[in-house]
């Protein structure tokens, strides 16, 4: 039986007016330009409004990446949201998202949670949802007020993240071998306390000590960090062209998850791509977790362009720990 294919059909991105730079940073925590960007590649980074949520954020987003694709939000059929801070615990942000958008039809709306994997992690989803036949376009979005969840007295951390969100809209066509083409996941729960935010879940809520403590905020132990997320992008990047037949050296660009410039180097050198072939943007916004990928997207789609045919790689890694990467043939 032919296969039907998922393609990207629109994308859109939003990130916040304020600009806080290194400069700006420095008058917080004790910490320079030169230090944060001869360690990350980070410049300066988007904060959101104080009064600005998560799904303020992805409507933007979503509206830009609707007009992109052509399409009504009557259109969509599947809301996704992948976020590590939404905007309350229920309901989710998609529900919300869905009701700004004035979707009215019956269809499903959901949060995923897989932190800087949540953009690979849900077009995984909504492309087997999609293959099933119940579903035409879907409504993808990755969207994050980190500045909501960092110790701004913790230099190591309060440098790295920013806000923002990005969105595609995924469309289910009658064609083969176009569009989303494979995708390879994983986690390692074994490893999630280097990366966590230890209060305010089920196991420590909330609490006069826990606020008290900072516990509420991103911890990371920065090295272990960094020297797995190096391992893993690299192998699952293979590992997902691979299982496509198709060698890294076809690839025509590589959008790799935006949280250190040098882990994005090293994984090119290992894919032995060359700089014009590898997307970076994280000077300008920092890590904006799941909203990284198709914040960087949008942008390659709307000042250089993606030519039909042309295979784009998304690799990611984040808390978890998880990680992912997609092959994409454009259509």
């Amino acid at each position: 039986m032919k296969q039907k294919s998922v393609i990207i059909s629109g994308t859109g991105s939003y990130v916040p007016e304020k600009i806080m730079t290194n400069d700006d940073m420095s008058k917080i925590v004790d910490t320079s330009d030169e230090w944060i960007f001869t360690r990350s590649g980070i410049k300066e980074r988007r904060i959101a409004a104080p009064d600005q949520a998560v799904s303020d954020m992805a409507l933007k987003a979503a509206q830009r990446a609707l007009e992109a694709a052509e399409l009504k939000p009557s259109d969509i059929d599947l809301v996704i949201v992948a976020t590590v801070n939404p905007d309350m615990m229920f309901p989710s942000s998609a529900c919300l998202l869905q009701s700004k958008l004035g979707i009215r039809n019956n269809i499903p709306c959901f949060d995923i949670e897989a932190a800087c994997s949540g953009f690979v992690y849900e077009v995984e989803i909504a492309t087997r949802m999609m293959q099933s036949g119940h579903y035409k376009n879907a409504l993808v979005v990755g969207a994050e007020k980190l500045s909501n969840m960092i110790n701004w007295e913790d230099r190591t951390t309060c440098v790295l993240f920013g806000d923002g969100a990005g969105a595609v809209v995924l469309t289910l066509v009658d064609e083969e071998n176009v569009g989303v083409l494979d995708t390879v996941l994983g986690a390692d729960g074994s490893e999630s306390m280097i990366l966590s935010i230890p209060a305010g879940g089920s196991a420590m809520p909330t609490s006069a000590d826990t606020v008290a403590q900072n516990m509420h905020s991103i911890r990371m132990d920065g090295k272990e960090v960094f020297k797995r997320a190096v391992k893993i992008m690299q192998e699952k990047a293979f590992e997902v062209c691979d299982r496509c037949g198709v060698s890294p050296d076809k690839l025509s660009l590589l959008i790799p998850h935006q949280a250190n410039a040098r882990i994005i180097e090293s994984v090119a050198k290992r894919l032995n791509l060359p700089p014009e072939k590898v997307f970076m943007n994280l000077h300008k916004y920092g890590n904006t977790s799941s909203a990284s990928i198709p914040i960087a997207l949008d942008e390659v789609v709307r000042t250089r362009g993606i030519k039909k045919g042309e295979y784009i790689l998304f690799v990611a890694f984040g808390a978890g720990l998880t990680w992912g990467a997609t092959l994409v043939k454009w259509h």
